[in-house]
């Protein structure tokens, strides 16, 4: 079984015991689990695939937290020509490292 989740302005194709990585959320600080209620599709061998419009009613898939991390930094250059301006800026993403749990349809 596997499922297609919508997360902020992402979509993920998720299947039990995935490792997944999302942008973080502001979770407590005890937090172990979370759930993703917002599932567009679910595929399934058994019952056959489920489509939300957009989505669909009562599925949900349950992930563990398995800890936070920093993606790659990016580097922005800013110039303007014969002004001498120049600008150098950095940024690293905060990123959440879960694993799927459960997905019910």
């Amino acid at each position: 079984m596997y499922a297609i989740i919508s997360d902020g302005s992402r979509q993920y194709r998720v299947e039990e015991g995935q490792v997944l990585e999302v942008e973080r959320k502001d979770l407590a600080e005890d937090a172990e689990t979370f759930v993703f209620d917002r599932v567009l599709f679910v595929g399934d061998l058994e019952d056959g695939p489920k489509i939300g419009q957009p989505a669909v009613d009562g599925a949900k898939v349950t992930v563990s937290v398995l800890g936070e991390f920093k993606g790659k930094k990016i580097t922005i250059h800013k110039r303007r020509p014969r002004k001498y301006y120049k600008l150098k800026k950095g940024h690293r993403q905060k990123y959440l490292r879960v694993k799927v749990d459960k997905i019910e349809a």
